[in-house]
């Protein structure tokens, strides 16, 4: 696994390369959600959008995904942090036609945020989709 390398990242970013396709990297997210009772909110694929306008675009797509009962308690210390609830994640091709997937961590949004009191939701939160990227990234 990589964490970024090769690809620059902006400061609260986790890129992982993916071992598989960009469609596959999103299945298996799809399916390891679905594994774990997870619901999934939306999947926006940018490129076949790009295309309904005449515009090409290496694969590109997000999935937003979460559970309330997660998310709620972090919502009621600062609401401002469901601007970026339910989790998302990035999952595109780059001109090499290497994949990524990139998301942005708990601790990040609860500091942008000012979440005073979600630290262990944050952690726990964080730690839940951090194994999530990895199971659907890595061989």
């Amino acid at each position: 696994m990589n964490m970024g390398q090769a690809f620059p990242t902006n400061a609260g970013l986790v890129t992982l390369s993916s071992a598989y396709s960009a469609t596959e990297t999103v299945e298996r997210l799809k399916w390891l959600l679905a594994k774990k009772g997870i619901h999934l909110f939306a999947h926006i694929d940018h490129s076949a959008e790009a295309k309904e306008v005449g515009l090409h675009l290496r694969p590109t797509q997000v999935l937003i995904f979460g559970n309330p009962t997660a998310g709620a308690p972090l919502m009621q210390s600062q609401q401002t942090i469901g601007l970026d609830l339910p989790l998302r994640v990035l999952i595109w091709e780059d001109e090499a036609g290497k994949v990524w997937l990139a998301y942005h961590p708990l601790d990040f949004l609860a500091q942008l945020h000012q979440v005073a009191d979600g630290d262990e939701a944050a952690k726990a939160l964080d730690a839940g989709l951090a194994n999530l990227a990895r199971a659907a990234t890595s061989a």
